[in-house]
């Protein structure tokens, strides 16, 4: 269990994301090499009213999500060179780049984020009702923090790509939504 007031102690962590140099060699990897699978693809995200260290930014990302049993997998391509949490100094590439923690108040993530001097690099909405932060909390490149509060149904669609991987069969591995 993580120290009480600790940046993890808000929630688990339930996610692994990396930003790979090659985005398809890395879904070969995972799929092939690790067996982890389907993933599936969310391409041109765009946050609303989305800011990198306070100024606004149209950075644009895609992503694969698969879960590795109760781990998902998050592997991020950035598709322009806008200012995010995946460009400039935080750009590590081929290894974990961050975790993600699920919150049911993203003022609780804020919070402790001041307490612990964790500077904030991205914040926006997710659909009508989610919202997320990703903070360094002094760690630097590779120790990104990411908070998120789920929109509507974004539990049960983590649940039905969770449900999927137990039963994946190694087909179709990359499946576009």
């Amino acid at each position: 269990m993580p120290k009480a007031g600790s940046l993890a102690s808000i929630g688990e962590i339930m996610q692994l994301a990396y930003l790979p140099a090659d985005f398809d060699d890395a879904i070969e990897y995972w799929t092939k090499t690790m067996g982890v699978g389907p993933f599936f693809l969310l391409e041109n995200i765009q946050l609303g009213d989305m800011k990198y260290k306070g100024q606004p930014t149209d950075a644009v990302f895609s992503v694969a999500i698969a879960y590795w049993n109760d781990m998902q997998i998050e592997l991020v391509r950035p598709e322009n060179d806008a200012p995010a949490h995946y460009t400039g100094e935080h750009a590590v590439h081929d290894r974990v780049q961050h975790v993600c923690i699920v919150v049911d108040d993203i003022e609780d993530a804020y919070r402790a984020c001041r307490d612990a001097g964790a500077e904030i690099l991205v914040e926006g909405t997710v659909g009508k009702s989610g919202a997320v932060i990703y903070a360094d909390p002094g760690f630097g490149p590779g120790g990104v923090v990411e908070y998120v509060k789920l929109d509507e149904g974004g539990a049960e669609f983590f649940a039905h790509i969770r449900n999927t991987a137990a039963n994946w069969d190694g087909t179709d591995p990359l499946r576009k939504l």
